[in-house]
């Protein structure tokens, strides 16, 4: 999914969080002593609302709280109960039967049935549709061909028995199946909502149908304030303690502190100074993400195309100092998979994919940087270039695009760097559309597996923005997914990592890790450091 472009990985801690839109208040009150309002923040804004469509955190996390699949995931990606209340397997892994509830309904008074599932999952893997998430549902029956448009969506191994069996058949067993069901690109849709809306479904509040613990209000698909409101039709609406959600977008660190001191929000994302001086105040929080910033340089542009460029560029950034400039408590990034996030026979993955790659590619050296620019200069008949680094326009995503704009223009003589701030939704139709030069961006792994970065960045995936195509790297990625060997899996996997960084395909910065002020008062929000990252429903506010 994308921070600056993330399913379910490890690293669950539960949080209390953030904003207001309309300076909502918390006063009104449960028999039991808590207040029915929280105030909520994030840092940029809804991309959309259309499951199939959308590729961002903070689409996604609203996706999850107003929508509901087979599955919810709970603390430390727990899956718990959603739509599913029996599931069987056959024994090869291959079929996999749910029986759903029969009193969930859409929040357009429809019940929610088998067949929203069937034409949501063939809605998603359509080429029509448009999705760049398609591709995760490799592995079930002829995902691939659909995609490829090879085979019809109507032949997806998925189909209804009624209106309360859904039976789904995959190509080979996958490990983390049911993960993937607790993510929203998973999740059914109401077919008659979204024919109702055509090209407008899912851009506002008002023309998306929900079936979760709240419905959205007030998103117009573009203002930077709305709603989350307890939903009336939910199965399980008495276990959600909350009527009201205000969400804001903040994205000034030292405004969005100074409303929490007001009052006004529950809890504040902190800057670099402020995430020193309040780390031993009470309320202080680290959130830590299965996620990876890093650069994505257009190879349908030079200088781009030449990798002895891209690894100049690379050279030229220390990403301690990089880390230190955006606040929280951010990592500097060797690797392009997260640490913490998988492990392999008692070992964290990162550990085995660092050595000679990571050494000479990864690490700040300013003569090996200038070296390679030498070189690139050769090759491409060039003794200078110009080019934008596009980023967001909140405050981290800047201060960022500064330090790379300083650091590379003062390593190497000659590149002249010009950052591009935008809104979030703009910068992401730039970037899929190719029209960037090098993007800043950011992706959270979708579960806990390294194949989920690894994944998007093959040749013919959707998410390959940046156009990076390597067949030693596509053949190792593609032979881990049908090797029956665990041994060699992990071993085609350290090595396509190996080799993605061995050539610059992407360019690993800096493994997130944010410092909030979190109300006490706050409780059982879960956060779940990949996915869909926020859980609020069985979230309160204390008296």
């Amino acid at each position: 999914m994308r921070v600056f472009k993330k399913m379910m990985a490890a690293g669950v801690v539960t949080l209390a969080g953030a904003a207001l839109a309309a300076c909502g208040n918390n006063s009104s009150n449960s028999s039991s002593g808590t207040k029915k309002t929280l105030n909520w923040m994030d840092k940029t804004e809804i991309e959309g609302m259309d499951l199939s469509k959308v590729t961002d955190a903070t689409s996604f996390t609203q996706l999850n709280n107003t929508m509901e699949g087979l599955y919810r995931l709970g603390k430390n990606s727990k899956v718990e109960p959603g739509l599913a209340t029996k599931t069987t397997t056959s024994k090869d892994g291959k079929t996999w039967t749910f029986t759903l509830r029969n009193n969930d309904k859409w929040s357009n008074g429809d019940p929610v049935t088998a067949q929203d599932f069937v034409y949501s999952w063939r809605r998603t893997v359509d080429p029509s549709t448009g999705s760049q998430y398609s591709y995760l549902f490799s592995g079930m029956k002829n995902a691939d061909a659909i995609v490829a448009g090879k085979k019809k969506p109507n032949t997806l191994g998925v189909k209804a028995e009624g209106k309360d069996k859904l039976v789904v058949t995959l190509d080979k067993r996958i490990p983390y199946f049911k993960l993937l069901m607790g993510f929203p690109l998973f999740f059914p849709q109401n077919q008659k909502a979204v024919e109702q809306y055509g090209k407008s479904y899912g851009t506002s509040s008002k023309t998306t149908v929900y079936n979760g613990p709240f419905v959205q209000k007030g998103w117009t698909g573009s203002n930077l304030s709305w709603k989350l409101v307890k939903n009336k039709n939910y199965w399980d609406k008495k276990n959600v303690k909350l009527d009201t959600i205000n969400f804001s977008v903040q994205k000034t660190p030292s405004t969005d502190y100074n409303l929490y001191q007001s009052g006004k929000l529950d809890a504040a994302l902190l800057g670099p100074q402020a995430s020193k001086q309040l780390k031993n105040q009470k309320g202080y929080t680290l959130r830590k993400t299965s996620s990876t910033i890093y650069l994505e340089m257009n190879m349908k542009k030079k200088p781009f195309t030449n990798e002895n460029f891209r690894k100049a560029i690379s050279l030229a950034i220390d990403r301690k100092e990089l880390a230190n400039s955006v606040g929280g408590a951010a990592e500097p990034a060797d690797t392009l998979s997260p640490e913490n996030m998988t492990e392999v026979n008692g070992k964290d993955y990162t550990d085995l994919v660092r050595g000679e790659a990571t050494k000479q590619f990864n690490t700040f050296n300013k003569s090996k940087a200038q070296a390679f620019w030498k070189k690139a200069q050769q090759e491409l008949g060039k003794k200078s270039v110009n080019f934008a680094i596009l980023t967001y326009d909140d405050d981290a995503s800047k201060k960022a695009g500064e330090y790379l704009q300083s650091t590379i223009e003062s390593t190497l003589k000659g590149v002249n760097v010009r950052v591009q701030s935008i809104p979030k939704k703009t910068a992401l139709n730039h970037a899929g559309s190719g029209n960037y030069d090098v993007f800043l961006m950011g992706w959270t792994a979708d579960f806990s597996d390294p194949i989920s970065f690894l994944d998007l960045n093959t040749s013919k995936n959707s998410q390959n923005w940046e156009k990076y195509s390597d067949p030693t790297y596509d053949k190792l990625v593609a032979d881990s997914k049908v090797t029956p060997s665990e041994t060699k899996r992990w071993d085609d996997l350290v090595k396509a990592e190996q080799r993605i960084i061995s050539t610059q395909g992407v360019t690993p910065l800096y493994h997130p890790e944010e410092a909030w002020m979190v109300r006490p008062t706050v409780k059982n929000v879960i956060y779940n450091g990949a996915g869909a990252p926020y859980n609020f429903k069985g979230a309160y506010v204390a008296n």
